[in-house]
């Protein structure tokens, strides 16, 4: 079993440093590029297992794209180039690419067979399977259609108008991409807004969307261009560095080029709540992306409530928040974020039983968690339980732990943040 022993750190993280782009952006300038008729140039790609999967499946139906580490060169024939794979369409453990292909696949006039490996085998696909089956798709599989292996006989399809059940960026960009495909006009309409890549995205690849507030309608069988698309920092990969930064006495760092699409900063408007130092400064606008630096200073911490509208803008960063949580003063308390149930793991689960493994005192709840904070880490041995940011998220608690935390599986980090212990030692030696 592969595993690396993680000793307590002796000294501060400081110094300056970059993260690797935005795993959502980075999927959806594949799949616009690819769908876009022209040449299309990436920069800052993120090179993790998920992002290459999405890569993978279009050049399976015949797009030319060309990778060379964090660039990316698209040079397709737009829609009516795609071609139908030749043999089943492997996504590996990305839920993003399973999710979002569903959409792109439903509307095309041929058939595929997708899978992905035991984990993604779990997830559930019926949250985009059912409104892409009421714009008039065909898709079959296990449990219905529900899990993956999946078959999608391509259709015409027809525009919808669709009130996700649950807040889920990925449910909403799926049925997007049915309705980019599709005849007529598709409208979704969120009772909270998830985070809206997709929609800059289209604009981006010269398309139209209307938005007004938490109401998106595109009209459908639009055709794209292919254009240059800069990928920001992932802020998601930055708020393990950023916790970190908050958790070790006299740390100072500053992460550049960080992504702060509004729909995605729900950490930075926590971590103030619960006192941290943290200044922001936004640099520039790329694609419609905001993009800017972030110094975080070492922080005492107060225990704070989180819920309601600002889980959809942080729903990846739970298990870092949770880590922080233990060292606050006072009791924080998470929930209405039933939707961490359904990642690569049961989030809830996984961090309750992570965390009380290292000497912590978290309750599992049914929409979140109640975390006892000022409590010492002692260490321990943990697994990433197939999941990118349960591995990061128990490296930056090996920092402040009294001895060592064993990570069994430490190679699924790859997935988000391929050099990410390579990042964090050097904000160690600095």
């Amino acid at each position: 079993m592969n595993q690396v022993n993680l000793k307590p750190t002796q000294t501060p993280l400081t110094g300056e440093i970059s993260v690797p782009g935005d795993k959502s952006i980075s999927h959806r300038a594949i799949i616009f590029g690819s769908l876009a008729k022209g040449e299309t140039r990436i920069t800052r790609f993120l090179t993790g297992d998920d992002c290459l999967m999405t890569i993978k499946t279009f050049q399976a139906m015949g797009v030319e794209i060309k990778q060379q580490g964090e660039h990316v060169f698209i040079k397709s024939e737009g829609v009516d180039g795609l071609k139908e794979p030749k043999e089943p369409i492997y996504f590996g453990n990305s839920g993003t690419t399973a999710r979002l292909m569903l959409g792109v696949l439903a509307g095309l006039p041929f058939h595929t067979t997708v899978y992905g490996d035991p984990s993604l085998s779990k997830r559930p696909m019926d949250r985009v399977r059912d409104p892409l089956r009421e714009m008039g798709a065909k898709i079959d599989g296990r449990d219905h259609g529900n899990l993956l292996p999946i078959a999608i006989r391509g259709q015409d399809l027809t525009g919808i108008t669709f009130k996700p059940p649950m807040k889920s960026a990925q449910v909403k960009s799926a049925v997007l991409l049915g309705g980019l495909l599709a005849n007529g006009n598709t409208t979704v309409i969120e009772t909270t807004k998830t985070r809206d890549h997709t929609e800059n995205m289209l604009v981006a690849f010269g398309g139209e969307i209307d938005v007004d507030g938490n109401k998106v309608t595109l009209q459908g069988r639009q055709r794209l261009t292919g254009t240059e698309i800069e990928v920001p920092g992932d802020i998601s990969s930055a708020a393990f560095l950023i916790v970190g930064a908050l958790l070790v006495p006299d740390s100072n760092i500053t992460i550049k080029n960080v992504g702060l699409n509004p729909t995605r900063t729900g950490l930075l408007d926590v971590l103030k709540q619960m006192g941290a130092n943290i200044e922001i400064k936004e640099t520039k606008k790329v694609g419609g992306e905001s993009i800017g630096d972030i110094t975080v200073k070492y922080s005492e911490l107060n225990a704070v409530e989180v819920g309601g509208e600002v889980i959809p803008r942080m729903i990846d960063e739970f298990p870092i928040l949770a880590l922080l949580a233990t060292q606050a003063k006072g009791k924080t308390i998470i929930r209405d974020a039933e939707e961490l149930r359904h990642k690569e793991t049961d989030r809830i689960t996984a961090v309750v039983d992570i965390l009380n493994t290292l000497g912590a005192k978290v309750e599992g709840t049914k929409d979140g968690m109640i975390i006892e904070g000022g409590t010492p880490l002692i260490g321990g041995r943990v697994d990433s339980d197939g999941d990118h940011r349960l591995g990061m998220m128990n490296a930056i608690a090996s920092l402040i732990c009294r001895e060592e935390v064993i990570l069994t599986n430490p190679d699924v980090i790859d997935i988000s943040y391929p050099t990410f212990f390579e990042d964090l030692n050097e904000l160690q030696s600095n």
